[in-house]
Parts: C-alpha cells; structure tokens; sequence
C-alpha cells in the first residue's frame, strides 16, 4: 500500500507521487520565487554521472558500510509530519514584514532540499553501481521527506511550491562531479550547522519560535550531517580531490557559500529578530561550526577570524543592498547603481578569497558523529 503521506514514504519516487497530488493546492506566487535563478537563490543541478558511476568506494568501505546501514535503518521514518506539537500559526496577525521574510525562508529551504532530491534520484535512476545507487536512493528519499514537510508549513500560510513543476520547467546548471561534491557537502555541513544552531539557541530561548517547525530541526539536521557524511566519504576514495590544484577550488566553494549566507540572511532582518538572533552573531556561529566539520576532509578552512573578514562581508552585503535598489530604481541611473555595486561585490569577494587560509592535517577516518 503506497503511503499516505511523506513522512512515510521509502523512497523518493513514492514521497514525489504524493507531492504530485498535493501539487492541485500549489500556489503560483510561490512556483514563481521557487523559479528565479539568481546568485542568491537554490539551483538545480546536473553532471556526468557516467563519472559519478564509476567510483570505487572500497577504499572506504568499513566507514561507508556502516553510513549506508545507519541510513537503511531510517531513524526519521515517520517523523517530519504534524502532530500534537504542531502549534497553531496565527498567519494573518503575524507581522507583515516577518510574514513575508518568513514565507521567504521557506520558499527557499523547500527548493534547496528538493533540488537535491531531483539530483540525487537522477543518479540512482541512471546509475548502475550498487553501492552508490543505494547511496543517492537513501539520500533522495530524505531530501524528497523534507521539502514536502515544508510544503506542508507552507500550505498552511496560503502558499506551497509546485515541485513537479520546478522538476520539468526550472533552469539546471551543469556542475563538474568535483563541484557537486564540494558544493553540496558544504550544502549539508552547512544546513546541518544552521538548524542546530537555531534549535540549541531556541531550546534556551522557547519564547522566540515563533513557528512550530523548529522544534523538528534537530533530527533534521542529523539527515543533513548524515548526507554530509556521505559526500565526506565519496571525496575521501581519491585522493586528488582533496589535494593539489583542487585546494584551491575547495576554498573558492567555502568563500562562495559563506558570502552567500552572510548576504541572504541579511536580506531577512524580521526573522532574525523575531528569532531573537543576531545575524552577525548567528552567521559566526554557524561558520564556527562548519570549518570544523570541514576539517574531517578539507585540509583548509577559512580564517574567520581575520581583520578583513567581517568588514569584508558587510561591504558586500551593502552592496548587494545597493544592487537591489539600483534594479528597482530602473532606468539609466539604477542600471549604473547596478553595474557599480556589482563591482564592489565582486572586489568584496576577491578580498574573502585572498584571505590566507588555515590549514591542517586531515584525519585518517572522515567519520563523525554530530556534537553540537
């Protein structure tokens, strides 16, 4: 019998049949900001999976036998749906601002998960190598499990993505099975380092959820550390990966997810401070955490700690404030504020980047277990 809802579903084909039938309640305001393609919004991703077929795991293979049991074992089976916990959300007497910052968030969280759901089934369905097949299976089957649970917040609100639709019409970008691994490990470090951050500061601080769905982070984020995991596991069976020429490309994918971070949670002041977070301090936080976890395959990290750093990062998240004018603005003079600030926003980016990295010896094993 095919499950009811996504929480239940087994596998990623089953979780985006119920998606399907829910997609009749689909708003287009939010298939819309689910589409945009820009520097600052989730994309879909595509690459050679001929290559990604080919890898050879068994110079990994106790540590990856044992992650591909630990997901088998689908420890969160059940979990991401409603239940008495799910507090009531006053939707229209909540802060318009926050509403609309909120609504944001999560438009955004349910395309990032599903692209990796679309990117994931998309290996396994054209893949033949078992034990990477098993991989993207599992991994597709969480990713599908969690945008339809933020679908679910969402159609509450008035407003929910047609994944189905961004699945066929939305613009992939082709990445470089290299660049799929860094990317999307520092995608999962990354959303693993957010939640729990998030959920830690409102187990101390209950008063600030103001939505029921962070009291679900924290097993969230532990599939977001097991991916993590996984892609730590795929990088680890060559080592040229993580080596030579390619340090270089690991530092441009940490300065590039950092950046985008610091400057999309500055676009979301009401959220933050409804949160009752810093996003300076969170941004810290959450960059604390992941150069950590990085350390398991990366031998660099970026220093945080730099007297350019912050002062770097606020530069370009004015500018990309002042981009954002310049392209409401219109005409000749907002096109000029545009092509100006996005100068200084690629300047920022090269002072990030020349920031001298720290480096460090990578450990025997890349296997961890989430701490935080």
């Amino acid at each position: 019998m095919r499950a009811a809802h996504t929480a239940d579903a087994t596998t990623a084909e089953e979780g985006l049949a119920i998606q399907e039938e829910q997609a009749k309640l689909d708003s287009k305001f939010a298939t819309d900001v689910a589409m945009q393609n820009t520097l600052l919004t989730p994309r879909f991703y595509t690459t050679d999976f001929d290559e990604l077929d080919a890898i050879d795991v068994e110079p990994v293979r106790a540590d990856w036998d044992n992650l591909i049991a630990e997901m088998q074992a689908d420890p969160n089976k059940g979990h991401f749906r409603k239940t008495a916990d799910w507090d009531h959300v006053d939707w229209d007497g909540m802060d318009p601002g926050l509403r609309k910052e909120f609504i944001d968030f999560l438009i955004s969280s349910c395309t990032a998960e599903f692209s990796g759901c679309v990117l994931y089934k998309e290996m396994k369905r054209r893949g033949s190598n078992h034990d990477v097949t098993t991989l993207f299976q599992l991994m597709a089957r969480d990713e599908a499990r969690h945008a339809g649970f933020i679908n679910d917040a969402l159609r509450e609100a008035g407003v929910a993505v047609n994944l189905g639709f961004l699945t066929q019409k939305k613009k992939y970008t082709y990445f470089r099975p290299k660049f799929i691994y860094y990317a999307t490990y520092l995608s999962e470090k990354i959303g693993y380092a957010r939640y729990i951050t998030i959920f830690r500061h409102l187990e101390k601080h209950p008063e600030h959820r103001f939505h029921p769905i962070f009291k679900w982070f924290e097993e969230w984020c532990n599939d977001e550390f097991r991916h993590g995991e996984a892609f730590a596991l795929l990088m680890k069976t060559d080592p040229k990966l993580t080596s030579g020429v390619n340090v270089w490309w690991i530092k441009f994918f940490l300065t590039a997810v950092y950046a985008t971070m610091y400057v999309r949670d500055h676009q979301r002041p009401a959220f933050h401070e409804a949160l009752g977070v810093d996003p300076d301090w969170y941004a810290h936080e959450v960059f604390t955490k992941t150069s950590k976890l990085s350390e398991q395959i990366f031998p660099i990290t970026l220093d945080i700690e730099h007297p350019a750093w912050q002062p770097t990062l606020e530069r370009l998240s004015a500018a990309n404030k002042a981009i954002a004018a310049g392209k409401a603005q219109g005409g000749l003079g907002g096109r000029v504020k545009t092509l100006l600030n996005s100068a200084r926003a690629a300047a920022c980016f090269v002072r990030l980047y020349a920031i001298p990295a720290n480096r460090h010896r990578v450990p025997e094993s890349t296997r961890m277990e989430p701490a935080y």
